[in-house]
Order: C-alpha cells, then sequence, then structure tokens
C-alpha cells in the first residue's frame, strides 16, 4: 500500500480509490476456481474489532475506527467516508500499528478528529473475513484485488457477506473497471455500497428495509459538475440500498424508494444536461429510463391492492403483483442492469466529460440551482393554469415539471441554509408536496383503465371504482386549490 506520510504524524495519511462489488458465496467459488487474476492468492484470516460511543458519535460524524488483527500484526484505521459515495470512492484513512485491542489516540490529529469521543469509545461489532488477495498488474496500472468471505458479529447477532475490492495502487482508474468487468463475466456481481462499517452498524439497529433518500453534502463553492456527481452517487446508493432489501422480500416500500430513488435520478440528468456534451451521458439517461420503466408495472399494481375494494379483484391483482415482481426481479439481475450500474459509476468517477465549455461546469452550483428552480417554477405556474379543465396528458406534463422542481429543491437544499432560507425552503416543499399529491392522485385515476385492462381484469368486481368520476371531479378541485397555494408560496431561492 503506497503511503503519503504526514510530518509530524504517528501514522499515514492516504486517499484511496476503490471499487467495491458484491457476489453471491456461489460467484465467489466460481471466481476462485477459474482465478482469472493471473496468479495465486496470499489468503489471510483476519479479525477487524470496531469502536464507537454508546451514541455512535463517530458513525454520525462520517467516521469509523476499527483494529484490524492479521497473523500477529494489529493495524489501527481511521476513516472519514464520503456518506454519499456509491461503490467507487475516494477518502481519506489514518493507518497505525498498534500492540494490542484498545485504540491509540495520542496523535494530535487523531485526538482532533475523534473530537473529545476517545474515553467514552468501546468495541461494538467485529468483523471476521476470509480474505484472498491479488496484486495485478496490467495496462501501466496496479491494482489490488480482496475477495472477502466473512461475517459481522455483533453480540448474539451475525450476518454473513461477500464482496471483492478493487483498489487502485498505481496508474489509471479505469483498470479497476476494466477488472471488475472481467469479474462480473465469471461471477455476477452488483454494486457495492456499504462499507463493513456500515455493516455493522444496520446489524446493531432494526432489520433494515426501505431507504428514504437523504440530504448529500453541498457547499455553495462548489461547483455545478461537482454537485451532480455527489448527488447521483446519493440516488445509486439509495437505490443499491433498496435494491438490496427487495432481494430478502418483496416489499412495497422498497419498491417504491427503490424507484424513487432512479427517477430523481433521471430528474438529475434532466436537470443538469446542459452542463454536459457527452455522448455517454445521453447514453445513461436512456437506460435509466429503461430500468425505471421495469419497475412501473409492480408499483401500478401495488398502488391498485392498496385501493381495491373487492375481495374477487384484490386476489386477481395479487396474482398479477406476483408475476410483476418475477419479471422486475429478472430485470435487475440482468446483465444490462448490472452494465448500466458499472458504466454510470465509472462515469461520475472518472469525470473526464467532455463538455460544451469548461465554463458551464465550473458554474458554482447556487447560481445554477436558481436558474433550474426558475426554469421549472415557470412550468409549472403556467401548465397549471387550468387543471380542472385540462386534459390528462397536459397535467401528467405539469405533474413531471413538479416533480423536477420538487427533486432539484431537495438536491440543492443544503445550499440554502440559513435561518430565513431553510424556513422558506420547508414551507416551499410542503406546497410542492401537496400540489404533487393530487397530481398524482389524478394521475393514478387516468391509468388505472389502462393497467387494468392489459391485466384482463377491467369487468371483475370492484374494478370500476378505482376510477370513478365522483373521485375524479373531487381531486381536480383539491389540484386547483393546491395549485393556487404553490403559485403564492414564496420562493427560497429569490
Amino acid at each position: 500500500m503506497t503511503h503519503h506520510a504526514k510530518r509530524g504524524c504517528a501514522e499515514d495519511i492516504m486517499q484511496e480509490t476503490e471499487l467495491k462489488l458484491e457476489l453471491s458465496r456461489s460467484g465467489a467459488g466460481s471466481l476462485l476456481k477459474k482465478n482469472p487474476f493471473g496468479a495465486s492468492p496470499t489468503i489471510l484470516q483476519q479479525r477487524s474489532i470496531y469502536f464507537d460511543t454508546p451514541r455512535w458519535d463517530l458513525s454520525k460524524r462520517g467516521l469509523s475506527l476499527r483494529i484490524r488483527q492479521s497473523g500477529n500484526e494489529r493495524i489501527q484505521t481511521v476513516k472519514a467516508s464520503d456518506d454519499a459515495a456509491a461503490g467507487s470512492f475516494a477518502r481519506e484513512e489514518w493507518e497505525q500499528p498498534v500492540a494490542g485491542d484498545i485504540p491509540m489516540l495520542d496523535d494530535p490529529e487523531i485526538r482532533d478528529l475523534l473530537a473529545g469521543a476517545g474515553p467514552k469509545l468501546a468495541p461494538l461489532f467485529e468483523v471476521h473475513v476470509k480474505r484472498h488477495r491479488w496484486n495485478v498488474t496490467d495496462s501501466g496500472a496496479t491494482v489490488e484485488v480482496a475477495l472477502d468471505l466473512g461475517k459481522v458479529v455483533a453480540a448474539d447477532r451475525e450476518a454473513p457477506f461477500c464482496e471483492i475490492e478493487l483498489e487502485k495502487k498505481a496508474g489509471s482508474p479505469t483498470a479497476l473497471f476494466a477488472l471488475a468487468r472481467k469479474v462480473d463475466l465469471i461471477a455476477p456481481a452488483h454494486l457495492g455500497v456499504l462499507s463493513k462499517a456500515e455493516r455493522g452498524y444496520r446489524l446493531l439497529g432494526p432489520a433494515p428495509g426501505a431507504v428514504k433518500a437523504a440530504s448529500t453534502p453541498l457547499t455553495s463553492e462548489m461547483s455545478a459538475a461537482t454537485a451532480f456527481a455527489r448527488i447521483a452517487a446519493a440516488c445509486l446508493k439509495q437505490f443499491r440500498l433498496n435494491e438490496t432489501a427487495l432481494g430478502w422480500s418483496r416489499d412495497s416500500d422498497a419498491l417504491h424508494q427503490a424507484r424513487v430513488s432512479l427517477r430523481r435520478l433521471r430528474s438529475l440528468f434532466s436537470i443538469c444536461k446542459s452542463l454536459f456534451n457527452d455522448s455517454r451521458f445521453d447514453h445513461l439517461r436512456e437506460e435509466f429510463k429503461w430500468l425505471t420503466s421495469e419497475f412501473g408495472d409492480a408499483r401500478n399494481i401495488d398502488v391498485m391492492i392498496d385501493r381495491a375494494s373487492s375481495e374477487a379483484l384484490s386476489s386477481h391483482l395479487q396474482d398479477a403483483r406476483d408475476d410483476a415482481y418475477t419479471a422486475l426481479e429478472a430485470s435487475l439481475s440482468s446483465v444490462r442492469a448490472r452494465s448500466l450500474m458499472m458504466d454510470f459509476i465509472e462515469w461520475i468517477s472518472i469525470r473526464d466529460w467532455r463538455t460544451q465549455s469548461d465554463e458551464m461546469l465550473q458554474r458554482s452550483s447556487k447560481d445554477f440551482a436558481s436558474d433550474v428552480f426558475d426554469e421549472f417554477w415557470k412550468k409549472v405556474k403556467k401548465g397549471g393554469e387550468n387543471l380542472i379543465d385540462a386534459d390528462d396528458e397536459t397535467r401528467h406534463k405539469v405533474r413531471i415539471a413538479a416533480k423536477k422542481l420538487r427533486y432539484a429543491a431537495e438536491f440543492f437544499e443544503p445550499l440554502y441554509n440559513s435561518k430565513a432560507e431553510a424556513k422558506r425552503h420547508r414551507r416551499f416543499i410542503d406546497a410542492m408536496k401537496g400540489l404533487q399529491d393530487q397530481l398524482g392522485n389524478l394521475n393514478d385515476i387516468a391509468t388505472a383503465p389502462d393497467m387494468l385492462a392489459a391485466l384482463e381484469l377491467s369487468d371483475v368486481a370492484g374494478a370500476k371504482d378505482l376510477f370513478s368520476a365522483d373521485d375524479k371531479s373531487k381531486l381536480l378541485k383539491e389540484a386547483a386549490e393546491a395549485h393556487d397555494t404553490f403559485v403564492n408560496t414564496k420562493r427560497f431561492w429569490r
């Protein structure tokens, strides 16, 4: 491992660039059998103890502290992670050898980093791993490959995992992705978004289910392009966590949040298209459109099940739901879906974007966000002026513009952090939610007849209740009122 020593420090600090992939146990077995890495692996048994305070102060600040034992050697590592990182990331890491299983906090920089947490630190969980390690040199790049078969142990609970980490030691990061694709040909590999520390904290909490979008740290000095990359990585992480939860159970909330993460990502592409003049951007955008569409049937059926008024309709919809979820699972495990994740994370990690002008990409994120808000605010205001008499297609367009405006307001929220801005932002989001809910309900009524016809359920008892005219006129009135509230709500960015 290449270290960049810092003067006056007992430990080393370095920047990692790595790609993490999740494999099945059988996939790992195939990989070890075929061994595409050109040499026999070094095999290590490792035990890592992770420390934090009882209130998880380190975790809350994006830090992890572990002592890893491999043979007779013990290394203490403090990592500062980027919460938005998905799959591929760079982060700061401090390492130093230690004699036992008690953290050494005598270095001033480590003490400052842990900010008073030292006396309260206690072991929280352990990670036991059998690691197969290779050093691969290809096309002038050196990559350390580590295949980890292991388990996380916390009190009386444990969770197995199987992952492969590719870490660039020298040369171009494109070598990471070339190797990752080689691995995927032998053992289907999904982008990994959880660190071992995160696995441990999840094991300590309630069983992980659906994961909602979280705020992405942004600053006003940040360029629009950097903000795009950070938000995109956060969307991808939300997607992968919900996709994993879907693999455990056919949970409608996890499916909904997985779809939301893709819709947020597609909105981000739409909002930021003026920044990029890159054929890969357009290709990725189309592929995410395809992947999002694969969720449509399953989500629509879940919504109809919630509203079904008859036993017969409920039962038929349940059968249709099983088929829709099976089809979705096939799409998610397809080569096309896995390639999309790999292509996307490579594109946002390496960032050698060909652009119309560097000036656009270097624009401040706040200036860029203001223009986006203005554009979509005008679309929603103008498009919704006559919601009651408009046709379904027009209302659908207003709904899409409202959705993009709401997502943009959420993406760039951290840039508006004064007390007054934050208050106005909350009110604006509330008004947007009200409008979106009404437009969403109208859209469900508009799409229900076609959906029922496609499922051959139009004549089942209770089917007509899903799209009654009485419901529609009531919703139209409420949507018009929500639009008035939206227009009269003060804009937080002006």
